[in-house]
């Protein structure tokens, strides 16, 4: 029988309604069969279903987008200053606004706790490496947190070449050696690309957002169990994912406990700084 690990959720984020119904997630309700609006759901019933997968803890992330904040960061530490012991907030900001973004991810780690910064580079169409964002890995760096952002093809009906980790982020993690960046939803299809990019650079990681242990490709199963035991996060993207599913699936993946235990937890510890 596994050892009974609480997991640790790197990369979720609140089901507000009107997240949940944005126009640019059409094409993700259409594949999930939803034939209409979609409810939110309320922080507490996110709580149950996050007993229920045995998930212990999640890195809540806010949203923003070039017409404004999605998910704004107040809102995210409002849950989190209600569960302290469940969640810790992720940091959005206006990426056209560098010096504007600076100020927001120094307020949002200094004053709101926050654990880190998020940029989904498909709202903004800029890869990683575009010169907007090198003030926030400057500051990153100096606030000592992780930079994480979505890897891969893009869901929503928007470009997926700001995705692609070769050459995007291996030139950004050239050029910042001192920054922690976890790259969100394993690379698909691109995931090869993604471990080659983390097993060449100390501060790169892979969080699994965005797929089911049965969708991992069988290439990153390898490198999970191997010599990416130490360099992925769990994480699901819930809402957009069952947590109950997303968590008992990982037992068909044939990790031994002890990656078991650093893929759920351990590792979410040590990259986001989170202590016991």
């Amino acid at each position: 029988m596994a050892e009974d690990v609480k997991a640790i959720d790197a990369w979720m984020q609140p089901g507000a309604e009107a997240f949940l119904n944005a126009p640019m997630f059409e094409s993700l309700r259409r594949w999930t069969g939803q034939t209409g609006p979609v409810p939110g759901i309320p922080i507490e019933t996110t709580i149950e279903q996050m007993d229920e997968a045995n998930v212990g803890f999640a890195l809540l992330s806010a949203w923003w987008g070039p017409t404004g904040p999605i998910i704004p960061n107040d809102e995210v530490a409002a849950i989190v200053s209600r569960w302290p012991d469940r969640f810790a907030g992720v940091a959005a900001v206006d990426l056209l606004r560098p010096v504007k973004a600076v100020r927001e991810l120094r307020r949002c780690v200094r004053d709101l706790g926050f654990k880190a910064l998020r940029i989904v580079p498909w709202l903004w169409g800029l890869p990683p490496n575009d010169r907007h964002y090198y003030p926030l890995y400057a500051e990153c760096i100096e606030l000592s947190v992780p930079f994480c952002y979505q890897t891969g093809h893009t869901g929503p009906l928007r470009g997926s070449e700001t995705g692609r980790p070769i050459p995007y982020i291996d030139e950004v993690a050239l050029t910042f050696p001192e920054l922690v960046i976890v790259g969100g939803h394993i690379g698909y299809p691109w995931t090869e690309e993604m471990v080659a990019v983390a097993n060449k650079y100390p501060n790169v990681y892979i969080d699994t957002s965005a797929y089911v242990p049965s969708r991992y490709p069988e290439e990153f199963v390898r490198y999970l169990r191997k010599r990416g035991q130490d360099k992925v996060l769990f994480g699901t993207n819930y809402p957009m994912l069952p947590l109950k599913r997303s968590v008992e699936e990982v037992d068909a993946l044939g990790l031994d406990a002890g990656v078991r235990r650093k893929f759920l937890r351990d590792n979410a510890v040590r990259v986001f700084k989170l202590g016991d």
